[in-house]
C-alpha cells in the first residue's frame, strides 16, 4: 500500500466525472435517465444532477472519437475537482507531480478552471466557483 506522509490543505468540495461528447443531448439524456437524474444544459456543457447534487458533466467535443477500449485507444474521461482555493490547490498539485496543461485566463474570476495531467498523463481540472 502506498501512503503519503504529507498532509494536504487543498479542500475539494466536489468531484465531477466529465465525459467528452459530440452530441451533448444524446449523451446527457442517456446518463441522466440511467442515473435517475436531470440535466442542466448550457451550450457546450451539460451537468447531470441526481437527488439535487451534481454528479456528472458532459463536455462538448465536436471531434470526439469513440474509444475502442479495452482494445485500442484509451478511455476518454477526466475529473473535475472543485476547490476552495485554486492557488493553494495548484501549488499542492504541482508539488505532487502534476503538469499544468492549460492555465486559466484569470484565477481571480468568480468561476473557472485550469487543466492538469497527473504523472502518467491522465487529465483533470481544478475548478472553482
Amino acid at each position: 500500500m502506498i501512503t503519503s506522509d504529507t498532509m494536504t490543505s487543498m479542500k475539494i468540495s466536489r468531484t465531477i466525472v466529465v465525459l467528452d461528447a459530440a452530441d451533448l443531448d444524446a449523451v446527457s439524456s442517456f446518463w441522466s435517465q440511467l442515473l435517475g437524474g436531470t440535466v442542466e444544459a448550457d451550450d457546450d456543457w451539460h451537468t447531470i444532477y441526481v437527488d439535487g447534487d451534481p454528479r456528472m458533466g458532459i463536455q462538448l467535443a465536436p471531434d470526439h472519437v469513440a474509444p475502442q477500449w479495452p482494445e485500442g485507444t484509451p478511455q476518454q474521461i477526466h475529473l473535475d475537482l472543485y476547490v476552495e482555493d485554486v492557488a493553494t490547490a495548484h501549488e499542492e498539485a504541482m508539488a505532487l507531480g502534476a503538469r499544468l496543461l492549460k492555465a486559466a485566463d484569470d484565477t481571480a474570476a468568480d468561476e473557472g478552471f485550469q487543466v492538469y495531467a497527473d504523472p502518467a498523463g491522465h487529465p483533470f481540472c481544478l475548478c472553482w466557483g
